[in-house]
């Protein structure tokens, strides 16, 4: 017969073996999802056709987007006609200068069917971003930021077989600061003006080519 002490260690043993193990199982699937958070994936284009092709990079925002923010769209047409031209294999692009001059000197130019555009430009593609809002606050409340970007990315094919629709379209919407109740005192509205600008030229320039990004990303 056992001794009754090593009979009672026994049993304490195999009561705390499934404890031990749930702890243990506990540890690592914290240590894997911190992991998971703290990890980034590689994420493909949505749109692929841009390479061995010509682009052109084309913003237009509304009249109160530019009044508000005049530096938006030259900012956006220089740094996402930059990071395609990089990154997506075009066999030629329209300088970002070039199609803001153009833009300057034909005010009609947004009357434009889209093919004439392209045709105009002399590409292949045009990468046509509509930048329907761009604001630091809500309106009526500069005292608590609560910037909003929203846009919708089209692609015309002028070589393809619908000459003046558009082959591809993505609404995207982003916004800075991630924490509400922050304002002035807080953060310098270049601040925020700057994050918002480098969220929604993310998300555009990514719909075009493989990139890396953060597992857990706030925009």
């Amino acid at each position: 017969m056992p001794h009754p002490a090593h009979a009672l260690a026994a049993l304490l043993a195999a009561a705390l073996l499934p404890a031990t193990g749930c702890a243990v199982g506990q540890l690592i699937g914290g240590m894997a999802a911190s992991a998971e958070r703290a990890g980034s994936r590689i994420v493909k284009p949505k749109y692929e056709g841009l390479e061995g092709s010509s682009f052109a990079v084309v913003v237009a925002a509304d009249r109160g987007v530019q009044a508000d923010q005049p530096d938006i769209v030259p900012l956006m047409t220089r740094e996402i006609t930059r990071r395609l031209s990089d990154n997506c294999g075009a066999s030629g692009v329209v300088p970002a200068d070039d199609v803001l001059k153009f833009q300057y000197q034909r005010p009609g130019w947004i009357a434009m069917s889209p093919g004439d555009l392209a045709r105009t430009l002399g590409v292949q593609r045009l990468v046509f971003v509509e930048l329907q809002d761009f604001a630091l606050s809500d309106p009526g409340n500069p005292y608590i930021w609560a910037g909003s970007a929203v846009a919708t990315v089209r692609v015309l094919e002028a070589d393809g077989r619908l000459k003046d629709d558009f082959a591809f379209r993505e609404p995207l919407r982003v916004g800075f600061p991630d924490q509400e109740g922050l304002g002035p005192m807080q953060i310098p509205a270049e601040t925020v003006q700057a994050a918002l600008a480098k969220r929604i030229i993310d998300r555009v320039a990514w719909l075009f080519y493989e990139h890396e990004e953060a597992n857990i990303i706030k925009y």
